[in-house]
């Protein structure tokens, strides 16, 4: 369950992070925005990779452990100013937090189904 929570905290973080990056090139105060959110990112991405530990099953962690890579790599290309890599990386993320999202509460779901 604490999983569950964990990866949907992530995929709203990093959605939201996403609409403070339009912010960011339609608003003054986007830049403050996107950083604060990026912070929210990072606790969140730390929170799901805690919860896939206390799983202690390997098909949990792997994936946590490559969005806290991925999310490291992020805001270094954010802070440098690499939009042409840290868009695209963006996207990847998010569409990776939803896929993981997804195979987690197919889980959950499958197993209430079957007790």
């Amino acid at each position: 369950m604490f999983l569950r929570i964990a990866l949907l905290a992530q995929t709203v973080a990093v959605l939201v992070q996403a609409v403070t990056a339009g912010l960011l090139l339609s608003t003054p105060g986007g830049r403050t925005a996107h950083s604060a959110t990026a912070i929210g990112v990072v606790v969140t991405v730390l929170l799901h990779l805690v919860a896939a530990l206390l799983t202690r099953q390997r098909s949990s962690i792997l994936p946590a452990v490559g969005m806290l890579a991925m999310t490291v790599v992020q805001v270094a290309l954010g802070m440098a100013h690499m939009k042409a890599f840290h868009v695209p990386l963006g996207v990847l993320m998010f569409g990776v937090s939803l896929v993981r999202l997804n195979q987690v509460w197919s889980v959950g779901r499958a197993k209430t189904a079957s007790a």
